[in-house]
């Protein structure tokens, strides 16, 4: 039977534009921090190590696994004994992109899970490839859904997920105002919707054209937000009992009374 409350950490920061060693020094303090809480997982924000310098995505973008970053954070998996996520240019066979590796106490790297929704107003689609692939994965507490920022705008891959059977969807972020209102509300509608709790993580601060809006969060199957940050750097850390999600699944059978073959030659 798998661990059905877990601890989760969410590393909400500022990000040092491309310099991997002064966001990896402060992603180090907070990962002890996180272990120090007994967290099962912590959540970096989306590009944590480099932000959006895009323009050098070539020369920032590294291997998963083998790279110096994965190396690191497989490393700080073992020693502090809980998972890590979160997104950072990874050097594909295509060219750079925006992906999110999980990182196991027993040294595993799985994914890199692909951000498959890139985000033209930040020039994603002009400086990395899309991903292609869904990430969802088998780990001590269920299967677990990782998206990436403006794949939040998309509730079919939410959707998904649910229907596969996860209860919990991880998404790295860095969501700038003005859209404070559009993160918060279609953080509780995906929750609502798929009945399962979702863990963001969104950076503060800013860099050389945005502002952005922090307010991580773990919002819970009913849409209630069990745990809110402000716009300002933190660890939040929260305890959530994954059987909620199958209690109103239970009491709400959303996915038993879905016709999609009513609706699909629509799409």
């Amino acid at each position: 039977m798998p661990e059905q409350t877990i601890t989760i950490s969410l590393a909400q920061i500022d990000i040092h534009l491309g310099d991997r060693d002064a966001n990896l020094a402060q992603a180090h303090r907070l990962v002890e921090e996180a272990a120090r809480r007994r967290s099962h997982l912590i959540l970096l924000p989306e590009l944590w190590t480099t932000g959006y310098d895009l323009e050098r995505a070539e020369q920032l973008a590294e291997p998963c696994p083998g790279g110096p970053t994965a190396t690191t954070l497989s490393a700080w998996a073992r020693r502090y004994g809980l998972w890590i996520a979160g997104s950072y240019l990874i050097r594909g066979e295509a060219g750079p992109f925006n992906g999110a590796p999980l990182f196991g106490p027993q040294g595993q790297v799985l994914g890199p899970y692909g951000k498959i929704h890139r985000f033209g107003l930040m020039q994603e689609d002009r400086w990395l490839q899309a991903g292609d692939e869904p990430g969802l994965y088998s780990l001590p507490w269920g299967d677990t859904g990782l998206a990436i920022c403006y794949d939040l705008r998309f509730p079919e891959l939410f959707r998904a997920y649910a229907v596969a059977g996860a209860r919990l969807i991880l998404l790295p972020s860095e969501w700038p105002h003005p859209r404070l209102h559009h993160w918060r509300t279609l953080l509780q509608a995906r929750a609502i919707e798929n009945q399962c709790f979702i863990a963001a993580v969104n950076r503060v601060g800013s860099d050389r054209a945005n502002r952005f809006c922090g307010h991580s969060m773990l919002v819970d199957p009913w849409g209630e937000i069990v745990v809110e940050a402000g716009e300002q750097p933190l660890l939040l850390t929260a305890e959530i009992d994954l059987a909620q999600a199958d209690e109103i699944r239970s009491r709400i059978p959303v996915f038993a009374d879905r016709r999609p073959a009513c609706y699909r030659g629509l799409a």
